[in-house]
């Protein structure tokens, strides 16, 4: 394959992996007992970790709509090319979501569905997802878009954030920080809930945290 492909594919095939393996590990944890919120954290968390350190020379390692988002809006890629870097993301989630149906056929947490937690308002999801989403985004700038970033281990620093992401989040929101990771499971269980909150509260913060680094900080590193 040339051109493109290779970079779709590879768009597709991160997002697959963090979409089963984190949504899985929530079915698992349902499925055996419960309450493993570090064990889900560390499943979501390196799975990112090794598939942007094995995507990141190809595709950039997004895996999710609202890094790619923040890219657009900063001018790090043009819009045909983002457009697809998120139809192959979406496509890549539901298709992880969907392969759990027939391994968890119960439906447990509807695959991993985020959802709002009990007594958390559409408003505080959309804040939180928001906020939460703008530390992802706000560190691949930091380490994988500035050229003074930690490039041996890029890939750790993005996962580890996802993972206290949804150490501080989980409970709350789901820390989805990630459209597609909301997409797959809803389409796949049906659960609707508040979905538009896993849209707007990840685009909205990873637009902001992308134009933040991008105009107050990533200016100085030609200067460093």
């Amino acid at each position: 394959m040339s051109g493109l492909m290779p970079v779709l594919l590879m768009e597709a095939i991160g997002t697959f992996a963090l979409i089963f393996i984190g949504a899985g590990s929530i079915c698992s944890d349902i499925s055996f007992g419960g309450g493993q919120l570090v064990g889900v954290a560390l499943a979501h968390g390196l799975v990112l970790s090794i598939l942007v350190t094995v995507g990141g020379p190809i595709s950039g390692g997004h895996f999710n709509p609202a890094v790619t988002v923040a890219m657009l809006v900063t001018g790090k890629i043009r819009m045909a090319r983002g457009a697809g870097y998120i139809l192959a993301q979406l496509i890549g989630g539901t298709l992880g979501a969907l392969l759990l149906r027939p391994i968890f056929p119960d439906l447990p947490a509807g695959l991993g569905a985020t959802v709002l937690g009990d007594g958390v308002s559409v408003m505080q999801g959309v804040l939180i997802e928001a906020v939460l989403t703008f530390f992802l985004v706000f560190v691949v700038f930091g380490v994988a878009v500035d050229p003074r970033g930690p490039k041996q281990v890029f890939g750790f620093c993005i996962g580890l954030t996802l993972a206290f992401d949804i150490l501080a989040g989980g409970p709350l929101t789901g820390a989805s920080v990630n459209p597609a990771r909301s997409l797959g499971p809803a389409l796949a269980s049906g659960t609707w809930s508040a979905h538009w909150v896993y849209w707007v509260g990840p685009l909205l913060g990873g637009a902001i945290g992308g134009l933040l680094y991008n105009q107050v900080f990533l200016g100085d590193s030609e200067g460093a």
